[in-house]
């Protein structure tokens, strides 16, 4: 029996909602990420990204930065947040 991929649709969806998650990631203080479980790469995008004026500049790099999202484990990102909102 095959196993069914998931639909385009569906893979978007979840790289949208990666996506969401690292744009979270450029609203927290710079002592907060420094916590949270991120690569070298990932972290130098949301840096990166505080420092961009340029609306299409800042879309594109928050694109850039739900594809590093794409290549870690984002269940530690996401509990580092919670505590955070609710810590």
């Amino acid at each position: 029996m095959t196993e069914l991929k998931p639909s385009k649709s569906a893979r978007k969806r979840e790289y949208l909602a990666l996506q969401k998650l690292g744009e979270e990631l450029i609203t927290i203080t710079r002592s907060n990420l420094d916590n949270l479980p991120l690569d070298d790469a990932l972290r130098e995008a949301v840096c990166d990204a505080r420092e961009i004026k340029s609306h299409g500049a800042l879309r594109r790099q928050k694109q850039y930065i739900g594809k590093l999202m794409r290549n870690v484990d984002p269940e530690p990102i996401r509990a580092g947040l919670q505590k955070l909102r609710h810590g």
